[in-house]
């Protein structure tokens, strides 16, 4: 079966009431592991670059959406005293073949429906998603997240405890998209749609969401998030916390600030050197 009927396969399924999808159950789940296995391949993406912006695939979210609802949940033993459970069409993967992946043991899990590029490296603990694509060469450090649908480029490094969130729900919401070759610092939280841009470098316990505002001190410009458009952090900035001064006589006897974003710089020689000597010790 070829995507666009595939595409036109589902859209059928999404009019479907309760009694109908009941009745066409059997079909739905055979077009539903045929969907998925297509995620998993890199096939099929929950979102495209078309020109220079990126746009939700709402068909694909849709169908993730309707696995689970139609999804039986299935006991999975590890042990006579430990198992899991989850839904029959998303449990975890346990091979990857051929694609030079080091999944390092123990505790980490990728999705069904989530795609891992070759040459991506998994410390344990990490979690990848349903959705979510990791491009090739890709390193997800311990305690690394990469929630439902979040797009990661090539050769990013997400280190330990950062946190990269997805959206599923709403289904025309845009996920998280990290660029190629970005370095995400520990204990970062990337969140609400966020646009990284290419080379960037996210210093460590940066908060990033739709709601924050992104002072870049090089270009003396103010970053934020419009109505339609995402907020994106240009093409290799170096992006560290920072703070500012709350307005009002209380918080100035107080001594208050918030907690700010602050680009102080562009990735320059000095930068790209740290990033070639953490590719050789990978």
């Amino acid at each position: 079966m070829d995507i666009n009927k595939l595409k036109s396969q589902f859209e059928k399924y999404f009019k479907y009431g309760e009694k109908e999808i009941k009745k066409n159950s059997v079909a739905i789940k055979k077009d539903l592991k045929f969907f998925i296995d297509c995620l998993n391949k890199g096939i099929l993406r929950a979102v495209e670059k078309r020109g220079n912006d990126y746009k939700v695939n709402l068909w694909v979210k849709q169908a993730i959406l309707l696995a689970f609802k139609i999804s039986p949940i299935k006991r999975i033993e590890i042990s006579k005293e430990i198992y899991f459970q989850d839904k029959d069409l998303f449990i975890p993967k346990s091979r990857f073949k051929g694609e030079n992946i080091r999944l390092v043991p123990n505790s980490s899990c990728v999705r069904q429906g989530a795609y891992i590029g070759k040459n991506c490296i998994l410390m344990p603990p990490s979690y990848v998603n349903v959705g979510a694509y990791v491009d090739d060469g890709a390193l997800i450090d311990s305690n690394g997240l990469v929630g439902s649908c979040a797009q990661i480029g090539k050769n990013v490094h997400i280190s330990a405890a950062a946190q990269i969130g997805g959206v599923l729900e709403p289904v025309g919401a845009l996920p998280v998209i990290i660029e190629d070759n970005v370095l995400i610092g520990g204990n970062c939280g990337i969140y609400e749609g966020v646009i990284v841009g290419k080379g960037a470098v996210i210093a460590s316990g940066v908060i990033l969401t739709s709601g924050t505002a992104v002072y870049d001190l090089v270009k003396e410009k103010i970053y934020k998030s419009q109505e339609n458009n995402p907020l994106k952090i240009p093409e290799g900035a170096v992006v560290v916390a920072g703070g500012r001064k709350i307005s009002g006589k209380f918080a100035a006897d107080a001594g208050l600030s918030v907690y700010t974003p602050v680009i102080i710089k562009y990735k320059d020689e000095k930068t790209s050197q740290k990033v070639k000597i953490e590719k050789k010790l990978r």
